[in-house]
């Protein structure tokens, strides 16, 4: 029990430390103490926790000890959420709040070493993204779960999905999402250069702070002609990230850039509604959600002309009703 209250004191600490000085966490990735951090051995998996005081957050706990922070609203059906790099359950407020009014049960959790969840020294790749999900899922007893991801949690669906759904997920809906592959390589000749995910990672390494204050401009399409700026999503991209490791972001990209998901698309055999912009700047939608849509079973596609990567944000009352009307189909 010490352990427990111990570790959710210290995820608290850690979180009102971020909210109140976040700057300082402009260091290098590279020399940052969160490479340090580790997870406590010999925990008991799968149990929600709450921590103590006057602010109340619920955890997962996983095999390796690593605290999962989730959100669990309401009743009904279960959708569960799975955030892209290198946000938080945060970034589906908008969703959980739209789905919630319409009864479905909404729940969200904070991938490790994103937002509230444990800054882990280890983890950051699709398989234990995966595994983690697992572990949330379990916990709560999920069954006939619909589950959704944007971006690198779409990567986190197609394999949670695969490895982990049989009997337990209704339907599946990846937005924006990375599989099957994004890097570049002689059996993927349309993908992402290389170098461009090493510049992701010397940028995050010398200043994150700067660097995610620049991501959220092609991130949502505010870099077009004539787009509207919306400084509060840009903030709340900003904050989210800050939030988490720098360790868990830079190892991230090289989890949703270099992980062929190939065989979990081909695995999932549940209705799936594959959704992107075709002005998505982070993930290429041809090569994404067009090869989605081929290599799933039973698939369902939408292709979004001029929709940005982050149109779950900017573009939510659209969105937001064709994911409903697919749940409803």
């Amino acid at each position: 029990m010490n352990e427990t209250s111990d570790t959710s004191r210290s995820t608290l600490s850690r979180r009102d430390m971020l909210a109140g000085a976040a700057g300082a966490l402009a260091a290098s990735a590279v020399n940052s103490p969160v490479f340090a951090a580790g997870t406590k051995a010999g925990a008991a998996p799968n149990k929600p926790t709450h921590s103590t005081g006057a602010k109340t957050m619920s955890f997962i706990r996983t095999k390796d000890g690593t605290e999962i922070y989730y959100k669990d609203w309401g009743a009904g059906q279960p959708i569960v959420f799975h955030h892209g790099w290198p946000l938080s359950a945060d970034d589906w407020d908008t969703q959980m709040l739209f789905f919630l009014e319409r009864g479905y049960r909404v729940i969200a959790h904070d991938r490790r070493g994103h937002g509230r969840s444990t800054q882990t020294s280890n983890g950051h790749d699709m398989d234990t993204y995966a595994q983690d999900a697992a572990a949330v899922v379990d916990a709560l007893n999920l069954r006939d779960a619909i589950h959704i991801g944007h971006s690198t949690g779409g990567g986190e669906v197609a394999r949670y999905v695969a490895r982990y759904g049989k009997g337990r997920v209704a339907k599946a809906v990846l937005v924006s999402a990375v599989p099957p592959l994004m890097l570049k390589t002689d059996k993927n000749p349309e993908g992402t250069p290389l170098s461009v995910f090493d510049g992701f990672r010397a940028q995050l390494a010398a200043n994150r702070a700067q660097f995610f204050r620049e991501v959220p401009m092609p991130f949502y399409g505010f870099n077009r002609p004539g787009a509207k700026v919306l400084e509060g999503v840009v903030e709340n991209w900003w904050r989210q990230g800050m939030m988490g490791a720098a360790n868990a972001h830079y190892l991230g990209i090289k989890a949703f850039s270099e992980t062929d998901q190939t065989a979990d698309l081909k695995a999932i055999d549940v209705p799936t509604l594959v959704m992107q912009g075709d002005d998505d700047q982070i993930v290429p939608y041809k090569d994404a959600v067009l090869l989605q849509a081929k290599l799933i079973k039973n698939s369902t596609l939408k292709v979004y002309p001029g929709y940005p990567h982050g149109m779950l944000s900017v573009h939510a009352d659209v969105i937001n009703p064709d994911i409903l009307a697919f749940l409803k189909a």
